[in-house]
């Protein structure tokens, strides 16, 4: 087969189509929608695999599961699709990220020690407070529904974002890294019937957010200044500073992994001790 000339256009239009795929990755990474492309990968090699193999009934069901997957992209990648669209609107959409800051393991000590220690002086002064800690699933969407910080966490910052009636002491902080990305953030309000009718919207939040992500979620109630600490959809309350930094660093060693055990998600990345993403 001969082969075509190739013609300037023809490079032109492979660039373009290489800057939309990277701008569509640049815009999921660092949010929910990245667990989302792992699953959808992983049913797309299981079809590929019940082929090779003659798995007639399998490979009959994930392609009638095919058939709904542009009408469940659409759904699932909504804020994703809403945000570029918002960004070609505003002039353009950026190509410049910045790259993940990994925290040693006396910046991870001196972040632990900050967050219980704020968390003590608000339980000391009832004062309701909600801090998130990012993890390796991305909150970037959370992030885009409060306000801007991009500050070092210190205990002095995080007792004046929740100081009554200051106009960033609703809502949640969201902390990746050792920085504060931004307060006043909303959170996904848990529906599970489970929980116990004296639990306000804070417990609430921060029991969802650690339902649909891998976050954890440090609460100080207004009403008693009981101390909780949300993780993977449960709540551990009545925790004190020490109890609470020791839970946390805990939460950075290897679990072992025995069989018929579901392995925790420790905190380490290469690198560094907490695996915090970087946004979009």
């Amino acid at each position: 087969m001969p082969w075509l000339p190739l013609r300037i256009w023809d490079l032109v239009d492979i660039l373009i189509v290489a800057l939309i795929v990277y701008q569509i990755l640049m815009l999921i990474r660092g949010t929910r929608a990245v667990q989302l492309v792992i699953g959808l990968a992983v049913l797309f090699g299981a079809y590929v695999v019940s082929r090779w193999l003659g798995l007639y009934t399998l490979q009959w069901l994930l392609s009638y599961v095919g058939l709904v997957v542009p009408i469940a992209l659409l759904v699932l990648f909504q804020p994703e699709l809403r945000r570029m669209l918002e960004q070609l609107g505003r002039g353009g959409v950026s190509l410049v990220t910045l790259t993940p800051h990994a925290l040693d393991r006396e910046a991870a000590i001196r972040l632990v020690n900050d967050v219980a220690r704020a968390a003590r002086v608000l339980s000391a002064r009832k004062i309701g407070a909600l801090m998130v800690l990012e993890r390796q699933v991305g909150l970037q969407d959370l992030v885009e529904t409060g306000i801007r910080v991009d500050a070092i966490v210190t205990v002095q910052l995080l007792i004046n974002i929740f100081f009554p009636n200051t106009p960033l002491h609703d809502g949640a902080v969201i902390i990746r890294g050792n920085r504060v990305v931004a307060a006043g953030c909303l959170l996904p309000l848990s529906e599970r019937p489970g929980l116990g009718r004296a639990l306000g919207t804070r417990h609430r939040a921060a029991v969802g957010v650690t339902e649909e992500t891998d976050a954890l979620a440090v609460v100080v109630s207004e009403e008693t200044g009981t101390i909780s600490l949300a993780q993977r959809g449960r709540l551990s309350r009545g925790l004190s500073e020490e109890e609470l930094k020791v839970t946390l660093l805990s939460l950075s060693e290897p679990q072992p992994v025995r069989a018929g055990v579901l392995r925790v998600p420790s905190l380490r990345m290469p690198g560094g001790l907490w695996p915090w993403r970087r946004g979009a």
